[in-house]
This record gives structure tokens, sequence and C-alpha cells, in this order.
């Protein structure tokens, strides 16, 4: 503060002595100061008067605030942007669980409080967070040593400056902790004296841009015995570095400087401008404020320049003129933006051992704030990681979810902790930590993994089906059996036993059970609407039809028998005509109830997501099943009532009496179709069909098998039975 007060009120001692500088006058601009802390201080007082403030190393973020610091500038990126690149950088290698220590000091407190409000940006936890300074007490500093220590994160962000750090590396080296990926701010992480600690080997962080100074190691080199008496800085220095003494003195141990000592043969920090960073800041500075003043004094024309050497400048005309400094020195670009700030470039420095063994500051890259989004780093060189690993280390809290699983946060821990859960059934996730599952559409289903939606697998009574195959073979076998039926038949048609068991109704039950048989093909393949239509239809009325024949054939045993009694004439009440119209009408009652079925609520083709959630059932929709149930409520009253006439018929007296034939087969057939109705509504799937086809094809073989397999036996097989003798003859 006094200072800033003097240089203020002119009150300056002389600078540069024997030198025409000497004279006093007003203050333009100051450079400096180096860190943030007095510059803080010293801006307050300064910016009441416009008089500018130029730092070359100050980089709080607070001093971006110009409300507060309105004539403050830097040539050194704020750490706002170095916080903002230690976060990204964070996470570009997928560090999401980290340590944290800071100075406690403005330089430390800000800049960690800018990196933990940008790591929570970038979802980056921070397992703990640690302040300290040199001048605490020891127990303070082995504290925070112990939570190191202790910590699970494997990556370590220290937001210090170098006494701080030395403080806590040195208090690290009496028991060195696990391997820990160190990652620095610019303060330290160039710093070649930390070097010599080897745990930090590996060490990444963020670095001023180094420059090589033209002229400078020259004029470094240049110094003549006069200069270097004249200064007392100078001589201390020379008396160290060549262990002699300009004067003579007391000290036995140090011999006199003779002369002869060669300044070019030093290997020192001060004749190495290999890694000058700070120093460019400076050089920065030196120049942004020559251009202001330039600026200020000077007119520029097309070709000429023309200065006024006699203008009396005011600080406000300097000020002005630094927020418009826009030029290029030494191949790096100058110039502020609204804040006082530079753009933001970092080098990326890596600490790498030699083959000497001896640590190495490497430049690997670099980081640019004017860059896009997720560009900002361009690494082009190998890093070394912690114990001189080549693999990037994992810090994390939990392992990544990969997908088919989903992330739940465990209770009382930050977000980066937390538990992978399975997907539930029919949910996916498709990417890495994903916080939720999703649900596929409904025609399709996650596979295995649970990270894709996949197609439902499609499932109908497929003729490319083992099952399938076999119940369209039984189908053919079934018509083929009843074609080679009538063909015997039809070959003895003038013998007894066909003429005997009305034969005109036989062929028609013969033709209605090929239908039958037929019919049943129609269930098989991918259902349409035509084919949904057709296959219960047909079904239907091709039943109807051959119950009413096996109804036709069961009466004419009834009214044959009633015929041979003393005065009956009522054959001719059921003679052939009669017996045609029953079939016709009856099975015309069937066609008008299928056509009404198909007129006002069809069947139709749909796609069944219920019954299974991983396929679709391709099957026929009943449209009305009042339709339905009435198709089959009909075939099954015929059959009943059927039945109960050959029941009735089943022990009258004749040698053949075909009505034991009919019970049978009708006994046969309401068994099947009893047992279909709770197999067809409990049967899932494709297995609905094969289950209706199967009572198809049962009562179909058991028509065919009771009432014309006895007859084609005595046929074939028993010729001498098929005779009138032996059909008139009464057991």
């Amino acid at each position: 503060m006094h200072l800033a007060l003097q240089l203020l009120n002119g009150q300056h001692p002389v600078f540069y002595k024997d030198r025409n500088c000497s004279q006093t006058g007003m203050v333009m601009t100051i450079i400096g100061d180096s860190a943030s802390s007095p510059s803080i201080g010293m801006s307050h007082i300064m910016g009441s008067f416009n008089v500018p403030l130029v730092s070359y190393f100050a980089t709080c973020a607070c001093l971006s605030d110009k409300q507060q610091y309105p004539t403050f500038f830097r040539t050194i990126p704020s750490d706002q942007f170095q916080a903002d690149a230690l976060a990204k950088l964070v996470k570009h290698f997928g560090w999401t669980w980290i340590g944290a220590v800071n100075s406690d000091s403005d330089y430390g407190n800000y800049g960690m409080a800018s990196f933990l409000e940008a790591a929570h940006r970038e979802g980056i936890c921070v397992e703990y967070s640690e302040v300290f300074y040199r001048t605490d007490p020891r127990s303070k500093i082995q504290r925070v040593a112990d939570v190191i220590r202790r910590s699970t994160a494997k990556v370590i962000v220290a937001f210090t400056a170098t006494g701080d750090m030395r403080v806590l590396l040195e208090e690290l080296t009496l028991e060195p902790p696990p391997p820990r990926q160190w990652i620095g701010s610019e303060a330290w992480i160039t710093d070649t004296l930390f070097t010599s600690f080897s745990f930090c080997a590996g060490a990444i962080g963020v670095a001023i841009q180094k420059s090589v100074i033209p002229g400078l190691r020259d004029f470094l080199l240049d110094l003549s015995p006069s200069d270097v008496a004249a200064s007392a800085v100078l001589t201390e220095f020379w008396e160290d570095a060549f262990n002699c003494s300009l004067k003579e003195s007391n000290d036995h141990n140090k011999k006199v400087c003779n002369g002869t000592e060669d300044i070019t043969t030093l290997k020192t920090p001060y004749t190495d401008t290999s890694q000058l960073r700070v120093t460019n800041m400076v050089y920065k500075a030196v120049y942004a404020v020559a251009h202001a003043i330039h600026k200020a004094v000077c007119e520029e024309t097309n070709d000429t320049t023309r200065c006024d050497k006699h203008l009396r400048l005011e600080p406000q005309q300097v000020f002005t003129e630094l927020k418009k400094v826009n030029f290029s020195r030494n191949g790096y670009p100058v110039s502020f933006d609204p804040n006082g700030d530079p753009v933001a470039f970092y080098e990326l420095v890596n600490w790498q051992k030699s083959e000497s063994g001896l640590i190495e500051l490497v430049t690997v890259g670099y980081y640019d704030g004017s860059l896009p989004k997720g560009q900002e780093y361009q690494i082009n060189r190998n890093i070394t990681w912690v114990e001189g690993g080549t693999q990037v280390p994992v810090s994390v809290c939990s392992e990544s979810c990969p997908p088919g699983t989903r992330k739940v946060l465990q209770k009382g821990k930050p977000i980066c902790c937390y538990d992978c859960i399975p997907c539930p059934e029919g949910e996916i996730s498709n990417m890495t930590d994903s916080p939720d599952c999703f649900a596929c559409s409904s025609e399709s289903w996650p596979d295995t993994e649970q990270d894709t939606c996949v197609p439902k697998h499609v499932e109908f009574l497929s003729f490319d089906e083992v099952l399938a195959i076999i119940l369209a073979a039984f189908s053919v076998i079934g018509a083929c059996l009843t074609i080679i039926t009538a063909a015997i038949f039809f070959r003895h048609r003038t013998t007894p036993v066909v003429k005997a068991n009305n034969s005109e109704l036989s062929f028609l039950l013969l033709f209605s059970l090929t239908l039958c048989f037929l019919c049943s093909l129609t269930f098989i393949g991918a259902p349409s609407e035509w084919s949904c239509m057709l296959r219960h239809t047909a079904f239907g009325i091709t039943f109807v039809l051959c119950i009413s024949c096996v109804l036709g054939k069961t009466v004419v045993v009834l009214m044959a028998f009633k015929a041979t009694l003393p005065g009956s004439n009522v054959m001719k009440w059921f003679g052939p005509p009669q017996q045609r119209m029953t079939v016709v009408s009856l099975t015309f009652i069937q066609v008008l109830i299928c056509t009404g079925w198909l007129v006002l609520s069809p069947p139709f083709p749909m796609k069944n997501l219920s019954t299974y959630k991983e396929k679709i059932i391709l099957e026929c929709a009943l449209g009305s099943a009042v339709g339905f149930w009435a198709v089959l409520g009909y075939i099954g009253l015929l059959a009943v009532f059927c039945f109960v006439l050959a029941v009735l018929a089943r022990k009258l007296p004749d040698n053949f009496n075909e009505a034991k034939l009919i019970t049978f087969s009708m006994l046969i057939f309401c068994a099947v179709w009893i047992t279909f109705i709770p197999a067809y509504v409990s049967s899932p799937g494709k297995f609905t069909v094969a289950v209706e086809i199967f009572a198809i094809l049962a009562s179909s073989f058991g028509l065919i098998l009771c009432i014309f397999a006895p007859k084609c036996f005595i046929i074939i097989f028993q010729p001498e039975k098929n005779s009138k003798k032996h059909l008139l003859n009464k057991n």
C-alpha cells in the first residue's frame, strides 16, 4: 500500500544511477505485481486514479472483475481459464474421482473455487479438498498428508504456490503415499527444484508458454567487472557462482576473484534461457505498455509516423490505448479481452524420467482456449504416468456401467459413486453410464445384452416346422384314405354292404370328410385376411355337412327298423329326397351362421403382443367370439343329437347294424371336441392352431375309421360276409 501511494505521489527515488532517467514525474502505468494478493491491494488504489496495472504473474480470477479492478491488465491467463483447463484435462483422461489441495491464499482459494465449479460442470467428483499454507503448524500439514495417504482417489489436483507445495512434498517424503497422479497448476509444475521428489514422477499440468527472447542470453552474459562491482545484487551473484570474493574478506575459504572468471561457462538457471515462461510474460507486458504509449503520442498515416515527444501524457490515455492493444511479439500474440485478460494458452508439461534417471520437464501438448469446445487440448507426444506407466491410470469411485445397465447412486455418496443395476425386462440402455433404461417399442425386444432393441421373433405355425409337417402329413393321409375308401365303395357299389348302408349318403359323407381333412391345411402358414375367413368357415361348414350325413344315416337305421313293423309306412316320409333335404337344410343353417359372422365381424389377422413379451404371435382374431362359438355350438348340437339317436339304435337286431359304428364315431367326436375347448383356451401361440388342427384330424379319423373301416375290411378281406343272406341273418 505504501509503495502504491508513493508511486502515485511521484515521491519515487532515483531509478538508475548516472542515467538520464532520474527525473521524477507522473507514473503512466505500473508493471506488476507478480502475486495476486499484492496486485489486489495495489489495484484498489491505482484504479481510483485510472493508472493501469499490468501484471505478468497475478492469476487470481477475481482480478477480472472490472467493477472492482477497472484498470487491471495481465499478460498471463486468469485462473478461471486455468481452472477450466485443469477440469477439462481431468475429464479428457476419464478421471471422475479426484483429490484436491490448494494454498490458503487468494491464488489458491479463488483458483480452487473456480476449479471445483468447473469440475462439477464436467461431472467430476472430489473426494476431499484440503487447504493449507506454508506457515501453518506442522500438525496441519501432517493432517493434509495423511488425508492424501488414506484417500482412494488416485489423482490429486494441486492448486498451490511454489513455497506451499514444497512444504507438502517434504512432509509426504517422510512416509511416501501410495502411487498418486499429480496434476499441477502453473505456479509449481515447471519448477525444476521439485523434480527431486521422485514419487511425483509422471506429474502433468498446465504451464505458461515458454519462449526464447531474442538477445536476452547475450545481454545476460555481457557482464563486465565494472557492471558487477556497481551492483550489490550482481556482486552477490558473482561471488556465489564462482565461489570467490571481489573484495578482501575475512572468509579464508573464498579466494579473491582474479578476473579470469568466465560467465559463459556457467550452468545455472541464470544462463539457461530455454525455459523462460514468467520472464516472457514480463517481456509481453513491457511491450504492451510500449505499444500503448506509442499509440498515445504518435499518429500513423499511410507511410509516415508523427510523434509528439513533448506531449504531456495522462494515465487515462495509456489506459485507453492498453484496452485496444493487439500485436504480435516474438511470435506470440498480445491482446486483452474486455476483462483485461489475454487469450488462454497453456503448454501441457509432463515430468518424465530420462535415461540417466533424472526427471525432466517435457512439453507433450498444449491447451488453446480459443479452439472449439472439445478440441482445446492437442497432445502430440507420449505421456509418462505415475510410476513410469504408459497406460492412463484409472481414478473412479465406481467403474463405468456398461450398456444394458443403469446407474443407481449410492446413498450418502457423491454422484460418481453408484451401483450398476441390470435393466428391467423389456428395457435397454445403449450407452455407458446410462442413468435410465428405456422400453423397447411394442414390436421389438432387447437382445441378450439388453443394449439394443431387436425386432421380436414372429411366431406362427409354419410349413417349415416339424409339428406343421406332421399335421399336414396326417391331413393328406386322411384325405387320401378317404378317397381310397370312396374308390373301394364305388367299385363295390352293387354289393350288399355298400347298398345296405345308404350309398348316396356314404359318398356324400366321404366327400365331406375329404374336405374336413383338407381344411386343416388352411390353418398352417402365416395368417392373411382371406385365410382367416376361410379356415373357420370351411371348417364349420364341412363339419356340419359331415355330421348331417352321419345324422341322416342314423335316422335311416332307425326308420328302417320302424318300417319293418306291421302297418308302418314311415319310410315314405324319410326316403332319399327327404334325406337330401335334411342334409342341405342342416348345412344351410351353418352357412347362414358363417355368413352372418363374416358380414358382421369376420375373423382377421392380428399380431398378438400380449401372450409373450419377447415375441409376436401371428394369429387370426375371431372378430366376433359369438360367431365362433355359434359355429362350434351348432356342430356340437348336431353331434350330440346324432350321438343320442345312435345310442337308441345301437341294439337293433340286425346282423350288420351301422348304428353301433356311428355311436362309436360320435363318442370319439364328442370326446375330442369336449377336450378341445379347454385345450384351445389354454394353449399359447401357435399351439392354439395346432390343437384346433388336431381336433379336426382326430374327429375326422374317428369318423372314417369307425364308420367305413369295418365295411372296407369285409369288402376286401371277408367277401363271404358281403352277401344279402349274411346281412339278413338275425343275431
